[in-house]
C-alpha cells in the first residue's frame, strides 16, 4: 500500500468485515434446534416465569392469579471477544491480503460460538441447577400438584455417554441463548490509537455480550444408560407423563434425539431404521430427529 491513511485503512476493514461477515453467514449452526434466542437489555435477565408451565383452568369465579415470582432465576450476559493484530509493514509491503483467511476463520469463530456455548450447557446439566434450584437433569425436581409437593425425574441414570432427548415444538425450548450485543468486528487502526502509534500494530477483532441458560427442565431427558430401544422408551414414557400442578398431563412431545459423535450410528439405527436386525417392524422409527453434535464430543 502506497499510502497508509484513513481512506484506504477504511477501504481495507470494508474488505475484511465483508470476509468477516461471508463466513458469519455461511457457518452451520445447531443451536436454534434446541435453544430459544431471548433479547437482553440490561447486564442480566430474569426469568420467574419459568415457574409456570401449566396450561389454562375452567374460569369459575374470579380468575386465579398466578404468583411469578416463585422463582427468580436469572441469566447474567458475559463479555466474549477475539482479536487479530496486524503489522504496519505488513500493510505497507503489501502483504495484508494473506490475512484475508484470518478473517473468515474470525467470522467462522462468532458464527460458531453459540453453539459451543449452548452445548456446554447442555452437557453441564448433570451438576448445573436450573430455575427450581436442582441439577437441570436430575432426580427429584420439585413440582406442586394438586397442593402437594412430589419429586419427579428427567435424568435416566447411567454412567455412560450421555444423550438427551428434547421437546422442541414449543416457542420456549429447552434451553435459553440470550443476547445483549450481537457479534460485531470492530477495528484500532488511528494513528492515534495507542497500538499503532506504540507498537505498529492495527488491531482487528470480535466482541458480543451473551449468555446462556435453562429453560424448562419438563422439556428435556438426559441418561446416561445405553442408548437402545429399552432406555429410548423409558426416556419418552417419562417425558410424557410430565404433569402440572393442576395434576393434567403437559402434553410433552418428544421430537428431538441430540447425541454425540460417538452415539450417531445407535441413534441412526434406532430411529432412521424402518426394520431391526431381526427384520421386524421398529416401532421407533421416525419418533424423533436425530441431532449428532460435534460439540459434546
Amino acid at each position: 500500500m502506497d499510502v497508509i491513511n484513513a481512506a484506504a485503512l477504511s477501504t481495507l476493514f470494508a474488505g475484511y468485515r465483508l470476509l468477516f461477515q461471508t463466513a458469519f453467514a455461511a457457518a452451520p449452526s445447531f443451536w436454534q434446534r434446541v435453544a430459544m434466542l431471548s433479547p437482553s437489555t440490561t447486564a442480566e435477565e430474569h426469568y420467574p416465569w419459568l415457574a409456570d408451565i401449566g396450561g389454562l383452568r375452567e374460569w369459575l369465579g374470579d380468575r386465579v392469579v398466578k404468583a411469578l415470582a416463585l422463582h427468580d432465576y436469572a441469566i447474567r450476559n458475559k463479555p466474549f471477544e477475539k482479536t487479530i493484530g496486524i503489522k504496519r509493514e505488513a500493510i505497507e509491503d503489501d502483504t495484508y491480503g494473506i490475512y484475508g483467511p484470518r478473517f473468515t476463520m474470525l467470522g467462522d469463530a462468532a458464527a460458531r460460538h453459540p453453539d459451543t456455548l449452548v452445548f456446554e450447557l447442555l452437557a453441564a446439566g448433570f451438576a448445573t441447577a436450573c430455575y427450581d434450584g436442582q441439577y437441570f437433569f436430575d432426580t427429584d425436581h420439585p413440582v406442586e400438584i394438586n397442593g402437594a409437593t412430589v419429586s419427579v425425574s428427567n435424568f435416566g441414570g447411567g454412567t455412560d455417554t450421555a444423550w438427551y432427548l428434547l421437546d422442541t415444538t414449543r416457542p420456549v425450548k429447552p434451553l435459553i441463548f440470550q443476547k445483549r450485543k450481537d457479534y460485531n468486528l470492530v477495528r484500532l487502526d488511528r494513528e492515534t490509537d495507542e497500538n499503532v502509534f506504540m507498537r505498529g500494530e492495527y488491531l482487528y477483532g470480535v466482541d458480543a455480550r451473551v449468555n446462556v441458560g435453562f429453560g424448562f427442565w419438563q422439556m428435556a431427558y438426559g441418561s446416561k444408560q445405553t442408548l437402545d430401544a429399552d432406555n429410548y422408551s423409558a426416556a419418552r414414557a417419562a417425558m410424557q407423563s410430565f404433569k402440572g400442578e393442576d395434576g393434567k398431563p403437559l402434553g410433552i412431545m418428544p421430537n428431538l434425539l441430540v447425541v454425540p459423535p460417538s452415539l450417531e450410528g445407535p441413534a441412526r439405527k434406532l430411529l432412521k431404521n424402518e426394520y431391526n436386525a431381526a427384520g421386524a417392524t421398529n416401532e421407533w422409527f421416525g419418533t424423533a430427529d436425530v441431532l449428532p453434535v460435534p460439540y459434546l464430543a
